[in-house]
């Protein structure tokens, strides 16, 4: 797989592949970042900090993280840049620099998709978890489609978004490429979330 060199946008959080994503820009070296990705329609990596802040020097990212897509623009009321974006591939990061302006760059290699799996029954109670989160009002995903919710990859990955996991569990779940090692290791995780 050739490395392509892609923007990084370290973050305290993780965005999965198909995941929303809204940000508030005020940094210059992001508001360039933003200017460059609309002009040449390109993405910029989404890594989660493992050391460092989100503001003011680079931060030093996980080595793999997800392609980030700009779908929307506003003005917040408080006069700053809001942007939407959707994850989309997974990559891993060969090597990164950090350009005078403070914005980090990457030499990445992209991930193929995962399968699309079938839910395995032993799964179900996945699913079913995963609808109800869903139904909360302002859920993004409130109104996905049926057949979603038999993919074994969108579950995990939606799961792994709406449980209240702690940010190096999300990282692990989204290096794995197993989609079915996904939703066990989210089994694994479900009884710390069950009421007593």
């Amino acid at each position: 797989m050739p490395l392509t060199d892609i923007p990084l946008f370290p973050l305290n959080s993780v965005l999965f592949p198909g995941g929303a994503l809204s940000l508030r820009i005020f940094e210059r070296r992001y508001l360039d970042l933003v200017r460059d990705c609309a002009r040449n329609g390109a993405g910029f990596g989404v890594c989660l900090i493992l050391h460092g802040q989100e503001v003011g020097d680079a931060a030093v990212p996980a080595a793999v993280g997800t392609l980030a897509r700009i779908v929307d623009f506003c003005t917040l009321p408080d006069g700053l840049l809001g942007i939407s974006a959707e994850g989309s591939e997974r990559f891993h990061v060969d090597s990164s620099r950090v350009r005078d302006n403070g914005l980090a760059h990457g030499a990445v290699r992209f991930w193929p998709d995962e399968p699309v799996v079938p839910l395995p029954p032993e799964f179900g109670l996945l699913a079913a978890i995963l609808e109800r989160l869903l139904e909360q009002p302002g859920s993004a995903f409130a109104k996905a489609d049926r057949a979603c919710f038999d993919n074994a990859s969108w579950v995990g990955f939606r799961l792994a978004e709406a449980l209240p996991l702690e940010n190096r569990e999300r990282q692990y779940l989204l290096q794995m490429t197993d989609p079915l090692d996904r939703l066990g290791q989210l089994m694994h995780y479900l009884p710390r979330f069950q009421r007593a």
